[in-house]
């Protein structure tokens, strides 16, 4: 694995890593952890070089597992596999 290669990688597994780990959020701030996560997965998504553009609903699936749902049509379950690596699958 290249350099820029493991640098993405950290970058990604810290993304999603401050998604996961930031704790359970208040009553009031709900709608404003939900922005913050679909932000947070429209990051990661790009990152792993897939269309998306916008997230406009994430539903959490497990821990560290969530399935997203782009602007454009596009759906992903992005999660930290057995090895802790971050995995986007496109979902049909």
């Amino acid at each position: 694995m290249t350099t820029a290669r493991r640098s993405l990688a950290l970058v990604v597994a810290t993304m999603v890593t401050m998604i996961w780990y930031a704790g359970a959020p208040l009553a009031a701030d709900d709608a404003a952890s939900e922005v913050t996560v679909a932000k947070d997965l429209a990051a990661v998504i790009a990152l792993q070089g897939l269309p998306c553009g916008q997230v406009v609903s994430a539903t959490q699936q497990g821990e560290d597992d969530y399935v997203a749902s782009c602007l454009d049509g596009n759906r992903y379950r992005v999660f930290v596999n057995a090895d802790g690596r971050v995995v986007v699958e496109k979902l049909d």
